[in-house]
């Protein structure tokens, strides 16, 4: 990786810290509530090494994987890094998030949750997971509707080896900010219901590059930025 690339993660970190910070204060919130979660998906380790020069500690993977390859290269690193699972999880690979990863965003399905709950190490905390709602109700992405989310969440709750956090949206494409703000909101209010059953529900992990300050507006504490931060994606390698 050449100097220009690391000082370009390095920079474009500051910037996506600073939009967050404005964004946060537009709406009278501490930036502190808020985490940047760095996608780091199709990105090599160099370039989360100088994500990590730069002070960012929380990465987020799509594919397993690569994700368990890239925990593994960084095993032991020192200040510890949180690896979040935030890509559609199929049965047979859940073993891998369950035994690697620190948080699983798109938990949809009991019998994902079972299979997570059953794999997860004794040796490791529980495994920090959020449901995913299809809050745009759109037949090519994954999730459940809000009406379902009580009733896995009770099934959850139950689970030894897992914690509840929240909840996890991406919500369709939408440029007009009002109507990403509405979505969002949709969220929010999600999140205050489940709540009333499970009072360690604190994560709502919604907001990309482009509906972030939308999504902060709306009470998102986790924003999950890739190509601001790493640059334009190569799916080329990907099968």
């Amino acid at each position: 990786m050449s100097l220009s690339q690391q000082n370009a993660i390095a920079q474009n970190l500051q910037n996506v810290r600073e939009k967050i910070a404005a964004a946060a204060q537009r709406c009278g919130r501490p930036s502190e509530e808020i985490t940047l979660l760095a996608v780091s998906k199709t990105k090599p380790a160099s370039a989360i090494e100088e994500a990590i020069a730069a002070g960012q500690r929380a990465f987020g993977e799509n594919y397993v994987q690569e994700g368990v390859d890239k925990i593994a290269h960084f095993a032991g690193h020192q200040p510890a890094l949180t690896w979040h699972f935030i890509g559609p999880l199929q049965s047979n690979k859940s073993r891998l998030v369950a035994e690697n990863f620190d948080w699983c965003h798109t938990l949809d399905r009991l019998k994902i949750a079972q299979r997570l709950n059953e794999q997860r190490p004794a040796g490791l905390a529980p495994l920090q997971v959020l449901i995913q709602v299809n809050i745009s109700d759109e037949a090519s992405k994954s999730g459940i509707a809000v009406g379902e989310v009580t009733e896995l969440a009770t099934h959850i709750m139950a689970m030894p080896n897992l914690t509840l956090r929240g909840l996890m949206a991406i919500p369709a494409v939408e440029t007009d900010y009002p109507r990403q703000l509405d979505v969002f909101s949709q969220m929010r209010d999600a999140l205050k219901a489940l709540q009333g059953i499970c009072p360690q529900a604190d994560t709502l992990s919604m907001g990309m590059t482009d509906d972030m300050p939308a999504a902060i507006a709306a009470g998102s504490t986790l924003v999950r930025i890739g190509t601001a931060i790493f640059g334009a994606r190569d799916y080329s390698a990907k099968q």
